[in-house]
């Protein structure tokens, strides 16, 4: 689960001064709760840290609260690329010309397996040159370096559990000049290492959550992982949830489609997994005709305008078929495809996984409200509560809708605000700093602009005459 994120010199986030030591810091945002009793059940009890399930984002267009999502989304891209994705040499904060040169600031802090850790790196993003990174073990007593890179050089020192591990050293020595991160560099090709060393399976464990469990949503795309849906009783599920969002569908059926027709419309990376299935369950055919292969692969893939499904028969054929709606009061043998929805509904089906999936991923959401009612965007956090209650899934989300702003739906400390200073550099607070009452009309006051994130009009244009 998600503790902190920090981040400095990245698009509007530049660096803030901490208020008690007036050094200079990075902007960090985090997930442990504050002094709130209300909504208990909104917190995740842990010894190690209690963490939130769920924080909302807010602030005015163009105050940097999509610019945090973006930041989490830079961090988890160049954890498992190795490198500073492409189209990141102008990223760095632009309010002083001299942070082209000077490194980019991220830090995530995580809890895993009920311990804590932080991993982070330092870059410069006009150059890719990565100057530190660091994984370290937290608790309340310590903090131990499990290793890090000397930022005046390219050496990575290892300690604790890490310590006179040869293989490592190797490892290191290899990536010397490279610019690419030491943790990516020990997750390609490395399963026969960890199999040898126990001890440092922590550098694969940490990797596997950034790139799996910490997932980044964009407005206009849905969340990545549909393959919860490759059943018929996940479908009944999905249908019902559905149907409660007053949306009218009743069903979800699987159409048959030509699979000839469709293969070309998938990613070419599903089309390889396709074709290289077929031939493993060849290899296992011809060794053992009686083997049944049916059920032992399948893949579900959202296209601009249609839902469409592939897996293997027992005679190794591809199917495919298209998942469609049928609605209440039509005629039941008439269905409509997703992209025949409307935006709302579209949006609600993009994000259902978040309520239905087991796999307790940290969802981040921009823009959670594109396209949907206020009604249903605040019911869809009254699910999230509900449906992950027993689980350890998060749900972080930027919003501009005051509704949720409601302290029978949300905690004080989990509502966030974004805004920008006379110099443009944004600043992320929580609504846990202004200590405001539960009785208090919270949604009323941020429309007022009592604590900042909304729209400042200095200019009054006249409407007629």
């Amino acid at each position: 689960m998600l503790v902190r994120f920090n981040v400095r010199n990245f698009l509007s986030f530049y660096e803030r001064e901490d208020p008690e030591t007036h050094d200079t810091v990075s902007h960090e945002f985090s997930m442990i709760p504050g002094k709130v009793r209300l909504n208990s059940e909104h917190v995740y009890q842990n010894k190690k840290q209690n963490l939130l399930k769920l924080a909302a984002i807010y602030g005015a267009n163009a105050s940097g609260k999509s610019n945090i999502t973006k930041a989490i989304r830079f961090f988890r891209e160049m954890t498992i690329r190795g490198r500073c994705p492409v189209g990141s040499i102008e990223k760095y904060s632009k309010i002083k010309i001299e942070n082209k040169d000077k490194p980019s600031y991220f830090e995530c802090e995580i809890l895993l397996e009920e311990e804590l850790y932080s991993y982070g790196f330092e870059v410069v993003l006009s150059s890719g040159v990565i100057e530190s990174e660091w994984l370290t073990k937290l608790s309340k007593e310590s903090e131990t370096n499990l290793f890090y890179k000397d930022g005046q050089n390219d050496d990575y020192h290892f300690s604790s559990i890490l310590s006179n591990n040869q293989a490592l050293e190797i490892y290191q020595q290899g990536i010397k000049g490279s610019n690419s991160l030491f943790l990516y560099e020990m997750n390609k090709n490395k399963q026969g290492f960890y199999d040898n060393n126990i001890n440092a399976q922590i550098l694969q464990n940490i990797y596997k959550w950034i790139k799996d469990k910490l997932e980044i949503v964009s407005p206009n795309l849905p969340v990545n992982d549909s393959s919860f849906l490759i059943n018929t009783t996940s479908l009944a599920k999905v249908a019902d949830l559905l149907n409660s969002f007053d949306t009218g569908i009743v069903s979800i059926k699987e159409v048959n489609e030509d699979p000839n027709k469709v293969f070309e419309s998938i990613p070419i990376e599903i089309r390889r997994e396709l074709l290289k299935q077929i031939d493993i369950f060849t290899t296992l055919r011809n060794q053992n005709k009686d083997i049944k292969i049916a059920g032992k692969w399948s893949s579900l893939v959202r296209n601009r305008n249609d839902i469409i499904g592939f897996e293997l028969d027992q005679n190794l054929k591809p199917k495919a078929y298209s998942l469609q709606f049928e609605h209440r009061n039509i005629n039941p043998d008439i269905h409509f495809k997703i992209s025949e929805e409307s935006d709302g509904t579209a949006r609600l089906f993009e994000l259902i996984e978040i309520l239905l999936s087991k796999k307790e991923k940290t969802y981040v959401v921009d823009e959670l409200d594109r396209c949907m009612h206020p009604c249903l965007t605040y019911k869809f956090i009254q699910n999230f509560f509900e449906y992950t209650k027993n689980n350890r899934t998060q749900l972080i989300v930027t919003t501009h809708e005051s509704r949720l702003l409601d302290f029978k739906l949300l905690r004080r400390d989990e509502i966030w605000f974004v805004n920008k200073d006379e110099n443009g550099n944004s600043n992320i607070y929580s609504l846990e700093e202004y200590n405001a009452r539960f009785d208090q009309k919270i949604d009323k006051a941020y429309l007022e602009g009592r604590y900042g994130g909304v729209p400042l009009f200095t200019t009054m244009f006249p409407i007629g005459e």
